[in-house]
């Protein structure tokens, strides 16, 4: 069972006050919400459980647990796999300035010699380091991955706070689930079905004018 302090530093790592710059990206919502896709609540929170569930949040969740069950010199590989497996150029720059980031903080606060991984990686090698359960990892990443994206959303589309935190208690039990499963998963079975998330990431490569880098 995880203890107060496990919880405690991952509400830390994961916070929006952890310098990562998580809010400067959407994840390709603001080209979704430009497209006519993405008109309210509703629909949000359909296209959320589709990321969490199916696409990057998945993807990530497994990526988090093969760095936290690997020794430090196996976190490259997987470092390289996380890359190679990103739907575009936007979807890289997400994962690796934010990792770059994470790892620079985490090393300095922690004591850790993390290199710059991607962010899921980063994140999985130093709950590895750091002795923290992988499941709760993984479901408190994609609970705050959910955050920061309704954050964007609601700066994008009439999106209330109350129906966002309504939102993000109806996806907690995703977040639990998807993570139970995926951070034991092997990398081989990498894989992807949020196709129109991808394809908005897609599509805001060339977006002016932006608010958000992704």
């Amino acid at each position: 069972m995880p203890c107060d302090a496990d919880v405690l530093t991952l509400a830390q790592w994961l916070s929006p006050a952890y310098p990562v710059g998580a809010f400067a990206y959407s994840h390709g919502l603001e080209s979704a919400v430009a497209d006519g896709r993405l008109r309210g609540a509703h629909e949000l929170e359909a296209w959320l459980h589709d990321v969490i569930g199916h696409g990057t949040g998945r993807s990530d969740c497994m990526l988090l647990g093969a760095a936290h069950r690997a020794a430090p010199a196996q976190w490259p590989e997987i470092d390289e796999a996380a890359r190679a497996f990103a739907a575009g150029r936007e979807r890289l720059l997400e994962a690796e300035a934010q990792g770059r980031a994470f790892a620079a903080t985490t090393n300095a606060i922690w004591d850790l010699a993390l290199p710059p991984l991607v962010l899921p990686v980063a994140v999985g090698a130093a709950a590895g380091l750091r002795g923290l359960p992988a499941p709760l990892t993984g479901a408190m990443y994609l609970q705050a991955m959910a955050s920061n994206l309704l954050q964007a959303a609601q700066r994008l589309a009439p999106i209330g706070q109350t129906a966002g935190q309504r939102i993000l208690a109806h996806l907690t039990p995703l977040c639990r689930d998807v993570s139970g499963e995926a951070v034991d998963a092997p990398l081989d079975s990498l894989s992807s079905a949020a196709f129109l998330s991808d394809i908005a990431a897609m599509r805001h490569e060339p977006m002016e004018p932006r608010i958000f880098r992704t």
